[in-house]
């Protein structure tokens, strides 16, 4: 079973997420960054990470910046969830990496629909 690393200080999110795609991926959550990266420094290799921008300890543009630096992340999918509506913001994370890039509240149907083009 494919696995998604959810990072996003809000719980509720996390397992709206989690209870949508049960059936076909293993969701792994943490409430920042810094525990998702101990996460994956004991080896552990999601197939794709969804990652809020505001979050305690480290932002989500720092993170995406740490994943992509790391040799051995680097070509993990990252997919950006955010409250933040700035265009040019949006560019910015997507030219840093970002695979994509949705807005909350979003809907859990579009976010299976990207999430399956990502991981085809």
């Amino acid at each position: 079973m494919r696995r998604i690393l959810i990072v996003d200080d809000k719980e509720a999110i996390a397992k709206v997420i989690a209870n949508y795609f049960r059936e076909e991926y293993e969701c792994i959550y943490f409430e920042n960054p810094l525990k998702a990266i101990q996460w994956l420094e004991n080896n552990n290799i999601p197939d794709l990470i969804i990652s809020d921008l505001r979050m305690p300890f480290m932002t989500g543009e720092e993170f995406l910046a740490y994943i992509k630096k790391n040799e051995l992340f680097k070509t993990i999918p990252i997919v950006i969830l955010s409250s933040e509506d700035n265009s040019s913001n949006r560019i910015k994370l997507l030219e840093n990496g970002a695979e994509d890039f949705i807005l909350k509240p979003f809907n859990p149907m579009e976010l299976k629909v990207r999430l399956k083009k990502i991981l085809k």
